[in-house]
């Protein structure tokens, strides 16, 4: 069934306020949904307060326009509505990607649940029946996902945030509209590649990943193709492309195919703590990767859909061993 959304008329002012209702036949969990694409609490890209949740983007095929985006609940008792502001002069274009970001498009009707009842998987069923609004987010923009993915290469969460933050902080612009004065728009391909050699430093940014964020931005056009095509790339085809950048490597690419394309079946293979929490929370031990490909094989297809609703338990291994240790790039 489409959704039904209902759309202010658009003004002749770009910088004004437009706002449509998206309208889901279908629970949708607004905040599950769209927490992937939060890097960290103090993501400038993404804030949530007492509003609702503001992301600041470009349209996936417009590089040079910016767009505010601001989502709130229309009320307790609606089922899947959501209230979406926009502004810049790439608010109409956002607009259109609102169905996309909230996963109205994820199907998760072809999803094997067999084994989700006592006996087998219990954890998985118990997860997706009270969580029935969780679904797929899918940005389409292929740069934003795959150089902050290219920053979290090998080392911790804490080092990768502060980073983006950083980075995004000086170098994006100022979100349009009345958003928080801290939200700022994702910096341009053009922008990054510019970015000095001192600045990835100084952001804790060594020259390997650096260098490999340059590359990217440098092809970002082709790689943003992968996301326009009809039909739509198979995953582990948009996977292969992404690699074919020097210093992508598969956890990198799964880490953006999933925010980009809603990839159901991108797996992050290589992740430090991944293999652990699921193998933990699916059959009680820690795991190591290719044990962890051989647990989720009868769910090809849907991978990621698993390694979600294992993430959204809050089901998680006791910590006994070491912390991987925070290197301070910025001191070599």
């Amino acid at each position: 069934m489409i959704p039904a959304t209902r759309a202010a008329r658009p003004r002749a002012d770009a910088t004004a306020m437009l706002e449509r209702v998206h309208e889901s036949p279908r629970p949708l969990d607004l905040r599950a949904t769209l927490q992937p694409l939060r890097r960290g609490p103090g993501d400038p890209c993404l804030r949530i307060d007492d509003s609702g949740l503001w992301l600041a983007l470009r349209p996936p095929t417009a590089d040079t326009t910016t767009a505010t985006l601001h989502f709130s609940r229309v009320g307790p008792g609606s089922l899947g509505a959501v209230r979406v502001r926009a502004w810049g002069d790439g608010a109409e274009a956002a607009l259109d990607l609102v169905p996309d970001l909230l996963g109205e498009h994820d199907d998760w009707s072809a999803l094997d649940t067999s084994a989700f009842g006592p006996g087998g998987y219990e954890l998985l069923g118990t997860t997706l029946r009270r969580n029935p609004g969780l679904r797929l987010t899918r940005t389409g923009r292929v740069i934003d996902a795959l150089i902050p993915a290219v920053i979290e290469q090998k080392i911790t969460s804490t080092e990768a945030f502060r980073a983006w933050r950083i980075l995004v902080t000086a170098h994006g612009e100022p979100a349009p509209g009345p958003a928080p004065a801290a939200l700022r728009v994702p910096p341009t391909a053009e922008r990054w590649r510019r970015i000095p050699s001192w600045e990835w430093h100084r952001a804790g940014v060594d020259p390997r990943r650096s260098a490999t964020a340059v590359r990217v931005a440098s092809v970002a056009g082709g790689l943003q193709r992968t996301a326009e095509q009809e039909p739509r790339l198979p995953g582990v085809e948009v996977r292969r492309l992404l690699q074919t950048v020097s210093g992508v490597g598969p956890w990198t690419a799964a880490e953006a195919a999933q925010r980009s394309h809603g990839d159901p079946d991108a797996v992050s293979f290589g992740d430090y703590h991944l293999a652990s929490v699921v193998g933990w929370a699916l059959v009680g031990e820690k795991l190591d990767d290719d044990a962890l490909v051989e647990l989720l094989e009868p769910w090809a297809g849907h991978r990621q859909r698993i390694v979600r609703l294992v993430l959204i338990s809050g089901v998680m291994p006791p910590r006994h061993g070491p912390r991987l240790t925070i290197q301070d790039h910025r001191r070599h």
